[in-house]
């Protein structure tokens, strides 16, 4: 939708083919519901790519601000909170795909539905056939997404597209997804949330530390902090919990040695989580203040492409120019999650599709 609206107001005939019924449903699920479109907090150490150099490069020529100055134009406020994430004031997302929807509307954009791209060709211009239709034009923009969130119409059908061409697509896993660990771990905490601190460590090296929401789920954990260390981990790695990174262990101690019970752990972690760690610990003070600061953990796995947020992977960006034009096919572009860029929880990945699009478009206008 991005890519559509630079380029019609760039003076370019724009069709957007669509599989779905709708444009923009995975948009309208960002942030929790909330939009999290950009974070101020934008630099290549946010993501992961065969060529970090090229993802720096993007960034420089249209970041953060050139995202917010974009989103605007169409009308709306965007505001930053506390961490540098970037939401629509009413802190609504579909109404961000709204205004784009209104937007290609006045731009005269079409859209055609239920046409997803079975093959496309090239020769003097290029041929997108669907079942029930075709459409020839002398360039592509290829920005359907990898395989996270299938519920969304985002399977990976389209690398095979690109695969006709000579590209190819290096190996992708779910990323910024829900980690799976030992049931008995976690056992009666289904719900529990809480802010913490989660380290992970690889072949005993560290790879991860991180802040922020921290969520007990069946089978395994999630919340922000997990997304974000799931880019780092695999399975057999080990995960720390500190449920309290603001109290030392020695005011934990102070307090603990008074109490005794299950109710020692009463206005420190939820009842729930208390009532476990302390028949964990076997109401041994330093086991348990051991249990809070540093909750051990296996990973054993991910909740796949059904539960993941992005996919990490795609087609390597060493096989496209500065403008994303692919080095093998004069005119095929490639925008957003099909390319192996994936970045950090917390707009980091909306603002790569923004940039991609604005990337395409400067090449195909220029």
């Amino acid at each position: 939708m991005a890519c559509a609206v630079m380029l019609a107001r760039g003076g370019a005939s724009v069709k957007i083919l669509e599989r779905g019924e709708r444009l923009g449903r995975k948009l309208s699920a960002t942030g929790n519901g909330q939009g999290n479109v950009t974070n101020l907090q934008m630099g290549p150490e946010f993501y992961f790519s065969d060529e970090p150099q090229k993802v720096a490069r993007a960034l420089s020529r249209f970041g953060a601000r050139e995202t917010i100055s974009f989103l605007e134009s169409m009308g709306g406020i965007f505001l930053p909170d506390g961490r540098g994430r970037v939401y629509p004031a009413g802190r609504q997302a579909s109404a961000v795909t709204d205004l784009f929807r209104m937007e290609l509307a006045r731009l005269g954009v079409e859209t055609v539905f239920g046409a997803q791209v079975t093959n496309l060709t090239h020769k003097s211009r290029f041929t997108a056939s669907w079942q029930g239709g075709r459409e020839e034009a002398d360039a592509v923009v290829l920005c359907a997404g990898g395989r996270a969130a299938p519920n969304f119409g985002t399977d990976g059908a389209a690398y095979a597209l690109a695969e006709k061409f000579g590209h190819t697509v290096s190996a992708i896993r779910p990323a910024l997804v829900p980690l799976k660990c030992d049931p008995s771990a976690v056992r009666g905490l289904k719900g529990i949330r809480m802010d913490c601190t989660l380290r992970a460590r690889s072949g005993g090296k560290p790879v991860f530390e991180g802040r922020g929401d921290f969520l007990f789920a069946e089978g395994g954990i999630s919340g922000d902090v997990v997304f974000r260390a799931s880019s780092y981990v695999k399975k057999g790695d080990t995960l720390e919990v500190d449920f309290l990174p603001d109290v030392p262990e020695k005011r934990l101690y102070s307090i603990l040695s008074e109490r005794k019970g299950e109710g020692a752990l009463l206005c420190i972690v939820p009842n729930g989580l208390g009532r476990f760690l302390y028949a964990r610990a076997g109401g041994d003070v330093n086991k348990l203040i051991s249990l809070l600061k540093a909750f051990p953990l296996t990973v054993e796995g991910d909740f796949g492409f059904a539960r993941a947020q992005v996919t990490k992977g795609g087609i390597p960006l060493a096989e496209v120019d500065d403008s994303l034009q692919s080095n093998l096919v004069q005119g095929l572009y490639f925008a957003g999650e099909i390319l192996n860029v994936d970045g950090a929880c917390g707009g980091y990945n909306l603002q790569w599709a923004f940039t991609s699009a604005h990337l395409c478009v400067e090449g195909m206008l220029c």
